[in-house]
């Protein structure tokens, strides 16, 4: 069984992924990764409505549900630049960096923990979110997994 925090971990993958295909915005530019709770700040324009916030939480738990692996392969630092936004990755990653990908749902440098799959996540619950001066913070926590 994956810890908690690799839990966590890949559950801020699908949320990056699922912010970024339903409003087209970036991945968050903060994390902050806690075993019972934690929060991912967005660059936006607006305050999110509570559809939008629900709908952005069946999407991450449908792509949670479907079952996907999560890989890793590595890859030049030059040639990841071309594909992945490296602002956020120190530069102590080195020249070969670790692309996650979590099946063929979300894929981006990292050097945290994942679990194997996502079913081992379970279930991802958005407690609150909230916007001032440009930024959208989504708090949230995940139920046991199965």
């Amino acid at each position: 069984m994956s810890s908690r925090k690799a839990r966590m971990h890949t559950a801020e993958h699908i949320l990056n992924q699922a912010m970024v295909r339903t409003f087209g915005c970036g991945r968050c530019f903060s994390a902050h990764i806690n075993d019972k709770k934690s929060k991912c700040d967005y660059a936006f324009d607006r305050a999110l409505g509570d559809d939008e916030a629900a709908a952005v939480e069946a999407e991450v738990n449908r792509a949670i549900g479907l079952g996907l692996d999560v890989t890793e392969e590595f890859m030049d630092r030059e040639a990841a630049a071309g594909t992945f936004n490296l602002e956020r990755l120190p530069d102590e990653a080195g020249d070969t960096l670790r692309i996650v990908r979590v099946g063929d749902y979300d894929a981006c440098p990292c050097i945290g923990e994942h679990v194997a799959n996502t079913a081992e996540i379970g279930s991802f619950r958005m407690v609150s979110y909230s916007f001032e001066d440009g930024m959208l913070r989504i708090r949230f926590k995940l139920g046991a997994a199965d």
